[in-house]
């Protein structure tokens, strides 16, 4: 078949269905991605809350300072 010759028609027909299963598969695949990012977002959103939640509680000053955690190491150590 020359360069500038189409395909026959059947094999052209099949083609453009394997291009529209491809596409669907595609359209699916980028649903199932945005629920995932929807949902991590989510997740995001409330750990933001949540660390912010307790930056709240927590005491100001030298009380809240960080702690050595060889300090708390049990007397047999």
């Amino acid at each position: 078949m020359p360069p500038n010759a189409l395909p026959p028609p059947h094999n052209m027909e099949q083609r453009l269905t394997e291009l529209e299963i491809k596409a669907s598969f595609t359209e699916d695949l980028l649903d199932q991605l945005d629920q995932v990012v929807v949902r991590q977002q989510q997740q995001i959103d409330a750990l933001v809350r949540e660390v912010t939640h307790l930056r709240q509680q927590a005491p100001e000053g030298g009380v809240g300072a960080p702690r050595n955690l060889r300090d708390e190491l049990p007397p047999h150590y």
